[in-house]
């Protein structure tokens, strides 16, 4: 049992701050908050890494809601990577607030200008919002950066994968009142440290003594498959869902986001698609349904689904490997949250084999080989069937190895490799190693020509014996 000096009543919290907490369900501060408020409630400069789904809303907001008051203008900004994150914490904060009336606007992108500039006109306390629309607004004269007292930074790591670093410093300059910075990450890459050291005064780290992600919740598993059978992977996940489960998939683009859901759709699989290209309306319709456990299955890009918080995420599947292995710690938090179980899967083709090897040294997780899921029990039929991939069996040279019943008791590796690029008519380069036994040899056959060769090789006879070619494992 968590000691009385570990619960939220022990800080002397506002009233209304405090029924606020208690109405959120919140009994003890996370690790993160537990760090971080008392410190922060005392004004000082905090630098906190904070994981994805850690509770640091809640350790940057409770303080942010005392210090401000119901006066009309803004006090406290926090600045955010994405619009669904910026209204996931805006959402949050205005329930931590209780009753205290304070008044929270969200400033994004991808929505209507004119109509945000006149909810800034009307006076606010707490501004959340991403950085190129606080400073479209700053320059327009509906925001006053002079008057902000508290600047906060929430995903930093993110900010300056997505370039917006320099802007983040543009609005800081701004802010000449600044009394207080909170900067808030997952991760700190050398750039964001050093970019900190110019804007803090002091700061109190709170930090992990090394960069090691515990996820002890997330059951992580990898799947070597080809690109053409990526589908009847997911399909066996799929089917395989217990009801009320909810599934997150990450492609890289847009455009497979698209692809994706037109191609589950086919199979009858509904799922919803969420990516940059659409308007900010229907992105909220589509987050608000899947959080309300109205759509089970929801696929997105990274930058779609960032402030995507929902509780009831038991699948992450990573179609698409992500191209760097802070984006596979984000993504895979997005299930596991809050105590619950959940389970991660990577679908990672030969060529990937390296980057799944990276992401697991990185960060110390165990990622288990194994293949894709049996079929349920009653279940007999694929609900997307199994295509002819040679991807899955080539090596990372693109080639093939197929197997033919003649040996060097009958043929020379020269005398076999002449004969296949004279019946197949394919260059000599397309021709791979050659290893034989008395009775057999195998031959390397490049992917892209290998179902050729194969069919070449079955309908002819080579010095009159028939080779009967065969696929062996890479």
């Amino acid at each position: 049992m968590a000691s009385s000096q570990f619960d939220f009543e022990s800080w002397g919290l506002e009233p209304s701050i405090a029924k606020g907490i208690s109405s959120c369900g919140w009994e003890t501060p996370t690790e993160i908050q537990r760090e971080s408020i008392p410190s922060a409630r005392k004004g000082f400069d905090i630098v906190g890494q904070a994981k994805t789904g850690s509770g640091k809303t809640g350790a940057f907001g409770i303080p942010i809601l005392e210090s401000c008051e119901k006066i009309g203008h803004p006090q406290a900004i926090i600045l955010c990577p994405t619009r669904e994150l910026a209204v996931q914490v805006a959402e949050e904060m205005d329930s931590l607030q209780g009753n205290k009336g304070l008044s929270i606007q969200t400033v994004y992108g991808g929505t209507d200008l004119e109509k945000q500039a006149k909810i800034l006109s009307k006076g606010c306390d707490i501004v959340v919002g991403t950085p190129g629309r606080v400073i479209d607004m700053t320059k327009r004269g509906h925001l006053d950066l002079g008057r902000i007292s508290i600047f906060c930074l929430d995903e930093a790591d993110r900010m300056l994968d997505m370039g917006f670093f320099p802007d983040v410093l543009w609005i800081l300059e701004k802010s000449t009142s600044r009394k207080q910075t909170l900067l808030f990450s997952a991760t700190f890459p050398e750039e964001v440290l050093d970019a900190a050291e110019e804007f803090l005064t002091d700061p109190v780290h709170i930090m992990s003594d090394d960069m090691e992600v515990e996820i002890p919740e997330i059951d992580q598993y990898a799947i070597h498959v080809g690109r053409m059978n990526k589908l009847w992977a997911l399909g066996r996940i799929i089917s395989n869902m217990d009801e009320g489960d909810q599934m997150l998939i990450f492609t890289n683009t847009k455009r497979m986001v698209e692809i994706l859901t037109e191609r589950l759709g086919k199979f009858r699989i509904r799922a919803m698609g969420l990516h940059g290209d659409l308007s900010q309306n229907k992105r909220e319709k589509i987050i608000d349904s899947f959080k309300q456990a109205h759509e089970e299955i929801l696929v997105a890009t990274d930058v779609a689904a960032r402030g995507l918080d929902v509780d009831g995420i038991n699948h992450v599947v990573n179609y698409d490997l992500p191209d760097d292995t802070e984006t596979y710690v984000h993504r895979i938090g997005r299930t596991g949250r809050m105590g619950r179980r959940g389970v991660a899967w990577n679908f990672v083709t030969r060529e990937e084999t390296s980057q799944i090897e990276k992401i697991s040294s990185t960060w110390n997780l165990s990622i288990e080989f194994t293949d894709a899921p049996e079929l349920p029990e009653g279940m007999n039929r694929d609900p997307i069937g199994r295509r002819e991939d040679w991807d899955e069996v080539s090596d990372v040279f693109g080639m093939v190895k197929v197997r033919v019943s003649v040996g060097n008791s009958k043929s020379s590796k020269r005398e076999l490799a002449d004969w296949i690029v004279q019946q197949a008519r394919v260059p000599d380069i397309a021709i791979g190693e050659i290893s034989q036994n008395e009775n057999e040899s195998d031959v390397e056959i490049h992917v892209d020509k290998v179902a050729y060769v194969m069919d070449v090789i079955k309908s002819r006879e080579f010095n009159g014996l028939t080779l009967s070619p065969q696929i062996v494992g890479p």
